[in-house]
């Protein structure tokens, strides 16, 4: 029987969803896709699979594109929307979460504590050279034996005379062995007033080639692959008292930085979704069965039905919460961890279905559906993990604290 075959739609164009995005945003993200498709794109396979990423070279051309902290204001960086970053963050994961968690780390991380808590001084020494990506940052929070509880961080800051003295230890730190300063977050002897406990939790500004200071590299990831990870070890590292960040005060900084990094993931992992779709319908419109295109049988069309709507409703949830980041009311944390949660694991779901339509191809790297699938098992975990989300979404909906129960 001949097959009657129509235009191909896009992702976007069955919902028009780009409709729901102002004209300048869209060229904006043009512009970060084409950039990412003459730079990146043809090489991020063989990247995934070496397991590494050429960060200092990409950091230059990100900050040449105006990327790296691109949300805000003044210090050299383009002080753009919270959507146009969202955008920017959708193309950089259409290609891979590995480059977009480059950026997020740079800009939301380390530059977000940097020009939000620190000192006019660290923000006019760090956040230009940050901005351009002459300088690479990382963000020290998640120990060996610390992760969804950072109350019960162990990396101690102790005074001595006008200087502080780190001890510690942090991991799973995208950008440390490549990066030029990293910011910490330790606990020091001072004692909270509103509790009468001993340990505040300050943030520091540690420049890399700092005494004492390590960044071995964790190797044999399985996940996030295109990325740079490793370690940072504290032993006896001294700095000067203007090298902690003087507005930061307790669990607030660190959790309002990663609130920031989330806002990115809502509207990046829409892209590797987005992706895979382009993948799928690509193949299945040029892989002949049975003298039919794939495209033709209706479990093909129902996988890819599904998908199409599933990418649809995170991207709404993805264009609301950048609404509301724009809006003088701001967005809550609850509301990002809502994205969060579900976007995550909406997108990895998408490219793990797509996958199998590309059959034993869809295990190589020349398809990106079961990389991104991958790479989103790690994108679940990090910045909260799913389960983190589900009970700060739990705690908004009953009021109740679920937490250490």
């Amino acid at each position: 029987m001949a097959v009657t075959k129509g235009k191909t739609k896009t992702p976007d164009e069955i919902l028009q969803v780009d409709e729901i995005f102002e004209k300048e945003d869209l060229e904006w993200a043009g512009v970060v896709r084409s950039w990412l498709n003459e730079h990146v794109r043809d090489n991020i396979g063989d990247w995934y699979l070496d397991g590494t990423i050429p960060a200092r070279e990409l950091a230059e051309g990100l900050g040449e594109l105006g990327v790296l902290g691109m949300h805000l204001e003044g210090y050299e960086c383009a002080g753009s929307t919270a959507t146009q970053y969202g955008l920017a963050c959708r193309e950089l994961e259409a290609v891979d979460s590995g480059l977009r968690s480059l950026v997020s780390v740079q800009g939301s991380l380390a530059m977000f504590s940097i020009h939000h808590w620190g000192s006019e001084e660290q923000k006019q020494e760090w956040l230009p050279q940050m901005a351009a990506g002459r300088a690479i940052g990382c963000f020290g929070l998640t120990e060996p034996d610390v992760g969804s509880d950072p109350a019960g961080m162990k990396t101690r800051a102790t005074k001595d005379g006008s200087d502080w003295i780190l001890n510690g230890a942090k991991m799973w730190i995208t950008n440390s062995p490549v990066s030029d300063v990293m910011v910490v977050w330790a606990k020091t002897d001072e004692v909270d007033e509103k509790t009468g406990e001993k340990g505040v939790v300050r943030g520091f500004v540690v420049p890399t080639d700092t005494p004492g200071v390590e960044t071995p590299e964790v190797q044999r990831k399985l996940s996030l692959r295109a990325s740079i990870t490793g370690e940072i070890v504290l032993d006896n590292v001294r700095l000067p008292e203007s090298a902690m960040l003087p507005k930061a005060s307790g669990l607030k900084g660190p959790l309002s930085a990663l609130s920031e990094a989330r806002y990115g993931i809502v509207f990046g992992v829409t892209g590797a979704a987005r992706d895979s779709l382009e993948e799928a319908l690509r193949y299945t419109d040029t892989r002949i069965q049975f003298d039919r295109p794939l495209s033709s049988f209706q479990i093909s069309q129902q996988k890819l039905a599904k998908a199409f709507g599933e990418y649809s409703a995170i991207t709404l949830t993805a264009a609301h919460i950048g609404r509301l980041k724009d809006s003088a009311a701001g967005v809550r944390p609850e509301q990002i961890s809502l994205g969060k949660m579900v976007n995550v694991d909406t997108a990895m779901n998408i490219a793990r279905d797509l996958r199998a339509l590309f059959g034993g191809s869809g295990i190589t790297s020349e398809y990106s559906p079961l990389r991104h699938a991958i790479n989103l098992e790690t994108v679940l975990t990090y910045e909260g993990t799913h389960e983190v989300h589900q009970l700060t979404l739990g705690r908004a909906m009953t009021g109740i604290n679920a937490f250490a129960n």
